[in-house]
């Protein structure tokens, strides 16, 4: 059986948790700091969020709207004559 100053000298021994007062280190890799700040995120999430939305719009038209014409259903400013089919 090898004795416990065998195994620490291999480098065999489990992992070790360091010794109170000092710091740990990072845990499960997390940052401190994002890669950009809180703002930026929401405005790139509303442009993701706007687009999906617009392509939903889009792949559901009618054949006889216009990529226009769901743009502006899209921002809420259509007006009948651009919902209704024409003739």
């Amino acid at each position: 059986m090898a004795v416990a100053e065998e195994v620490k000298g291999t480098g065999v021994g489990g992992p070790t948790r360091p010794p109170p007062g000092e710091k740990p280190g990072e845990v499960l890799h997390q940052r401190t700091k994002l890669p950009f700040g809180p703002m930026r995120m929401a405005v790139i999430g509303f442009a993701v969020a706007a687009t999906i939305g617009y392509f939903t719009l889009y792949t559901k038209k009618k054949p006889e709207a216009t990529a226009v014409d769901v743009a502006k259903v899209a921002t809420g400013v259509s007006s009948p004559e651009d919902t209704h089919p024409r003739k």
